[in-house]
């Protein structure tokens, strides 16, 4: 059995009740895209401030397209050590081009789940905006068709003046557009790229130090828009679950 990340401090390994406790990866296993796409964005940095040679830089983006292919096939040999999904692909990556050792460096896997959380989260949203624009064109289409039928409006559970049925299907659409609105708004916050932020300050060679070189714009976080400040992104974690909260509140009208 392989080590893990954190072993070095250790005599032995956890238990296996503190492993299926602290182990992620059945939960953030559907981020592999994300985090594969963040690995690509961070190899080619690397490979620009001159830590990987191009050959190692060419090879490892092979590996990571290798690995994205068994992960989608499911041919993937998910192994008992791989905590994360993170962990996961880097092992994988390593065994597939031993320079895939090297991809680690100038990151954390701090802001390795913000990074995939954030992408994930984008995506998400602009899944949802678009089912949110289907479903107005549905409603307009039959608020189109109902043409004078009417039926009655209700208020503190009696009947209430009549209401046109093409109001009322209307009314549910202008409910969605500020749903829309508040969707739009948090993809903004999300849209920003804390690649390479590390587990608290950043690094301090070249690009590395600055997410969006070659970093965040590269696989696509944040049109040139990066974190400040590396323990800022990285504690920032929690926002993703307001932007959750957005998402899940979709279907109330609120």
């Amino acid at each position: 059995m392989s080590s893990t990340l954190w072993h070095g401090r250790f005599a032995g390994g956890p238990s296996e009740a503190l492993q299926a406790l602290n182990d992620s990866l059945p939960f953030d296993q559907r981020m592999f895209r994300e985090d594969i796409a963040g690995s690509r964005a961070h190899v080619r940095m690397l490979c620009d401030v001159g830590l990987f040679t191009e050959a190692e830089r060419d090879g490892v983006l092979a590996a990571l397209d290798t690995v994205e292919h068994e992960i989608e096939s499911g041919s993937f040999d998910f192994q008992v050590n791989d905590e994360d999904i993170h962990t996961a692909v880097e092992r994988r990556v390593t065994e597939l081009d031993p320079a895939g050792a090297k991809m680690h460096t100038g990151r954390s896997r701090n802001d390795q789940v913000a990074t995939d959380l954030r992408l994930w989260t984008r995506s998400a949203i602009d899944e949802v905006l678009e089912l949110i624009e289907r479903l107005q064109r549905t409603l307009l289409t039959h608020a189109e068709q109902a043409g004078d039928a009417y039926l009655p409006g209700y208020t503190h559970l009696q009947q209430a003046q009549p209401v046109a049925l093409s109001h009322h299907l209307l009314a549910h659409g202008w409910a969605l557009a500020r749903d829309a609105e508040r969707l739009v708004d948090a993809r903004k916050r999300t849209n920003v790229s804390v690649l390479g932020a590390g587990a608290l300050a950043r690094g301090q060679r070249g690009a590395a130090a600055d997410p969006a070189a070659g970093g965040g714009a590269a696989c696509g976080v944040g049109g040139g828009a990066a974190a400040a400040r590396g323990d800022a992104a990285t504690a920032g974690r929690p926002a993703a679950a307001g932007e959750a909260r957005l998402l899940r509140s979709s279907s109330t009208h609120t």
